[in-house]
C-alpha cells in the first residue's frame, strides 16, 4: 500500500530523548558532544536499534536522525563539510531498520536550524543554499518523504518548501512533504505567526500534511488542532511533547505517561480528524506502543472544512 493510501499513520517518538537514554561511550562523539546527527556515522548500530524500537512499537513512519543536518547547525561543531556524509548515513540507518523490520516508511527530518531569517540571523539565499545541500543528500539517499518540523519562522518554512520543490523538480521526482510548525503557549510561532497565517502560506504548496509538533503537550495543541479540523482541507498531523518539561535532579524530564498521551491523541483522531499521530520530546517506544494500541480500529473523524 502506498503511503498516500493509508488512512491513519503513526509516526515515531523522540530521537533526542532516545539518545539521552543510551549508554554511549565517549569516543563516539569525537569531541562533538551534543551533535546527535554525528552518531549516524560513529554509532550506526545504535541508531538502527533506536529506529527499530519504534517500528516494533507500532510506528508506520520513522524519521531520520538529521534534524540538525544543515551546514548551519553542523557548522557549530565544525562539521559543515560533512553534510552529505551525515545525512546519507542518517537515511541508511533508518532504511536498515525498515529492512530488518520488514515494513515502514522513512521520513527525512529537516529542522528549523538555529538562525531565523525573519529576525535577521541569516539571509534567505544562504538559508536556501544550506537546505538545498541537506535535502539533496536526503533525497539521493532514498527517503520516502520529507518532514519539515519544529518550524518557528514562516519565512524559514517558505524557504525550505520552495527549495524542496526545486530539488525534486531537478530530480524529476515528487515526494510527499509533511509540514509541522511549533506553536508556543502564547498561541503563535516563535516569530509571531498564528496557525491561520501559517496555513495560508503553506496551502499553495500542496503538501502531504500540515500540523504541529514540540513546545507543548497535547492539551495545549487542542485549539490549533480544532482550527485545522475546520479550516484545513488536507491531512492533519499532531506530534506533541509529553507535557511541559520539568527539571528533576538537574535533568529535563517530561511527565506525561503513555496511557494519558495515547488517550489524548486518540481523541484528536476520533474527534478532530488527525490522521498522522506520533510524538516529540520525551516520547519513548512505550508511548508509541500505547498509541498503537489505542488507535487500533480507530478511524479519523470526517471533517467539514468551512473555508
Amino acid at each position: 500500500m502506498k503511503l498516500q493510501d493509508k488512512g491513519l499513520l503513526i509516526l515515531d517518538g523522540a530521537c533526542g530523548t532516545s539518545i539521552q537514554n543510551m549508554d554511549l561511550p565517549e569516543e563516539v562523539w569525537e569531541g562533538k558532544e551534543g551533535c546527535n546527527e554525528l552518531l549516524c556515522v560513529t554509532a550506526p548500530e545504535k541508531m538502527i536499534e533506536m529506529h527499530l524500537s519504534f517500528l516494533e512499537a507500532g510506528a508506520d513512519i520513522i524519521e531520520t536522525n538529521s534534524f540538525g543536518g544543515t551546514s548551519i547547525v553542523l557548522g557549530e561543531y565544525d562539521l559543515q563539510d560533512r553534510v552529505e556524509e551525515i545525512n546519507t548515513a542518517a537515511v541508511n540507518c533508518a532504511r536498515e531498520a525498515v529492512k530488518r523490520h520488514g515494513s515502514g516508511w522513512v521520513a527525512g527530518s529537516i529542522g528549523p536550524g538555529t538562525k531565523l531569517p525573519s529576525l535577521g540571523h541569516i539571509s534567505v539565499e544562504d538559508l536556501a543554499a544550506a537546505y538545498k545541500e541537506q535535502i539533496t543528500a536526503l533525497v539521493n539517499a532514498g527517503v520516502d518523504l520529507l518532514i519539515m518540523e519544529t518550524a518557528q519562522d514562516i519565512l524559514q518554512l517558505k524557504t525550505v518548501l520552495i527549495t524542496a520543490r526545486e530539488v525534486m523538480e531537478e530530480k524529476k521526482i515528487d515526494l510527499p512533504i509533511m509540514i509541522s510548525v511549533t506553536i508556543e503557549s502564547t498561541g503563535t510561532m516563535l516569530a509571531g505567526t498564528d496557525i491561520a497565517a501559517a496555513a495560508a502560506v503553506i496551502e499553495p504548496f500542496n503538501v502531504f500534511s500540515f500540523g504541529l509538533n514540540c513546545a507543548t503537550g497535547p492539551e495545549d495543541m487542542l485549539s490549533s488542532i480544532r482550527w485545522l479540523s475546520h479550516n484545513w482541507s488536507g491531512r492533519i498531523s499532531c506530534l506533541p511533547n509529553q507535557g511541559l518539561p520539568e527539571i528533576v535532579d538537574g535533568k529535563t524530564t517530561y511527565p506525561m505517561k503513555p496511557d494519558a498521551y495515547a488517550s489524548e491523541l486518540k481523541s484528536f483522531v476520533s474527534e478532530w480528524g488527525v490522521s498522522l499521530a506520533g510524538g516529540c520530546c520525551g516520547t519513548t517506544p512505550e508511548h508509541i506502543a500505547q498509541l498503537k494500541k489505542e488507535l487500533t480500529g480507530t478511524t479519523p473523524a470526517t471533517r467539514e472544512v468551512t473555508s
